[in-house]
């Protein structure tokens, strides 16, 4: 019977003894699989925040601003039906001048599939700055003095860009508001 016992008792240590080292090669095992989830979760929480981060900086600096600039000249340009110097001056040169320096100034938002664009854009807009500058700056103006258009002399407003930079700016307020 001792033997018995003896036997039951080493068989007892023996499989605890196991059973302490299974336990802690899965508790090994277990924590280096929850390090690596917490490493991807962190890893991924940090592109969605960065992801997340640019799309609200590129609204709020270039989209935004852009698009109300775009709305601006274009209700300004269908109001142009008589001669309306100010409206010119006041409403389509500053509003050009702005849809080109924030396209300059905040190239590093543009995303690469819209490059294009804010390049024919810039175009555009130094196109017709360069001709209003020159045609407003003569000193043989007179109120018979045409309005400044430079579509006939190669450079027509691409409306292709306009409409992609407009659809970019809704699409960021759709994924980062909703609406």
């Amino acid at each position: 019977m001792a033997q018995f016992l003896d036997v039951i008792i080493g068989s007892f240590l023996g499989s605890s003894v196991v059973t302490a080292l299974l336990g802690l090669l899965f508790l090994r095992r277990n924590k280096t699989i929850e390090t690596q989830i917490e490493a991807q979760f962190s890893q991924g929480l940090k592109v969605f925040e960065s992801t997340r981060n640019w799309k609200e900086q590129a609204l709020a600096e270039l989209f935004g601003p852009m698009q109300m600039q775009l709305e601006r000249t274009k209700r300004a340009f269908q109001r142009w039906d008589n001669k309306n110097l100010h409206l010119e001056a006041e409403v389509i040169q500053k509003g050009n001048i702005a849809i080109r320096d924030l396209l300059l100034a905040k190239g590093h938002l543009i995303p690469a599939q819209l490059m294009t664009h804010a390049v024919s854009l810039i175009e555009h807009y130094d196109a017709w700055i360069e001709a209003y500058n020159r045609i407003r700056n003569d000193n043989n103006l007179t109120a018979q003095t045409d309005f400044v258009f430079v579509g006939p002399a190669g450079y027509p407003f691409p409306a292709k860009a306009e409409q992609a930079f407009k659809d970019e700016f809704h699409a960021l307020q759709q994924a980062l508001y909703g609406v």
